[in-house]
């Protein structure tokens, strides 16, 4: 055997030995990472429409899935199911799914919403959180409309059990509010616009600082397997958000095509109520979720026993996101 010969005897064995170690990398990665949309996360609505995701992961041969969540408490359900990686929640929702054993971790901050407050009737006698006390109530559990309403009665000196809680999806909550079935709603925008805008709603009692803050979730297992993924996906993310401060009218033009909404109601929702320029999970929005998950306490929602500190500890991470993000 002439040198030649041996030499691409030598290089065939080693590209050889090199192949399981490359099939078992590609095989490592997921066939599809399966994310959710949401109203009430616009940039989300930005991201599917553009197709950045499919984009990046293209080269990878991993597709990506879009599901869309109704509230914090669907996206959470999904997650805990293993149904999607990624999911947009409310932080506070997000706090109480880690106490309840969601093995989830907070890591990205895609709005600073006001997107809750107490609703009624334009008609309604009720002007004040105390007026609930024996109402019919619409809320959806475990989402931050939920948490804000429970908060909103401590400060009243009531709870859960002097009212009449309905539990209903967030668009069954204002369809019954405007119907005339329940007395007051924990509305969630965008259906909370739309009900002040078209039906003269009255939001009657606001309080932007108890809205927590707008974060998406992943799957703990999914971010241990895939770390590098998840860092990926989250710098699409971020160019995604940086565009929706530059292109309003995109912004909004996406949102209107999947809600059938008029002007005034995305206006309403995405110029008055909705804040983009955050994208960490920094000490302001730790101070917000930790504050819900104390008053929860308070109010007897979650157990004496629990540290709510340390859940919280657990729960945000922050590894994935490219150093000097806002």
């Amino acid at each position: 055997m002439n040198f030649f010969s041996r030499r691409s005897l030598f290089a065939s064995a080693l590209m050889a030995a090199m192949l399981p170690s490359a099939a078992l990398f590609a095989a490592d990665n997921p066939k599809e990472i399966r994310i959710d949309w949401a109203t009430y996360n616009p940039v989300s609505i930005l991201l599917k429409n553009k197709g950045l995701l499919e984009k990046e992961f293209a080269k990878d041969g991993i597709t990506i899935r879009w599901v869309q969540t109704l509230g914090s408490n669907k996206a959470l359900e999904f997650l805990n199911a293993g149904s999607i990686d990624f999911g947009s929640t409310a932080g506070s929702a997000a706090l109480v799914a880690r106490i309840n054993g969601n093995p989830i971790k907070a890591i990205y901050v895609y709005s600073r919403p006001e997107w809750t407050a107490l609703v009624t009737r334009k008609d309604s006698k009720i002007e004040k959180v105390a007026d609930l006390k024996g109402k019919r109530v619409a809320v959806t559990r475990g989402t931050d409309p939920h948490i804000f309403l429970v908060r909103a009665l401590l400060g009243a000196g009531l709870s859960e059990k002097d009212i009449q809680p309905v539990l209903l999806q967030h668009p069954d909550g204002k369809t019954a509010l405007i119907r005339g079935d329940v007395d007051a709603w924990a509305g969630l925008d965008p259906m909370m616009a739309q009900a002040e805008v078209e039906e003269g709603a009255k939001l009657f009692y606001r309080d932007a600082a108890a809205n927590t803050w707008g974060i998406l979730n992943v799957r703990e297992e999914f971010a241990r397997k895939h770390p590098d993924l998840v860092k990926r996906v989250l710098a699409v993310y971020e160019e995604a958000r940086k565009h929706a401060l530059g292109h309003y009218d995109e912004v909004k033009r996406d949102f209107i095509a999947v809600t059938k909404l008029p002007d005034a109601v995305v206006d309403k929702q995405l110029k008055e109520r909705t804040e983009l320029t955050h994208s960490k999970i920094g000490a302001p929005q730790r101070e917000s979720i930790l504050a819900a998950g104390i008053a929860l306490q308070q109010a007897g929602v979650l157990k004496a026993d629990v540290d709510v500190k340390k859940t919280l500890d657990d729960l945000i991470d922050s590894q994935y996101l490219a150093a000097g993000t806002n």
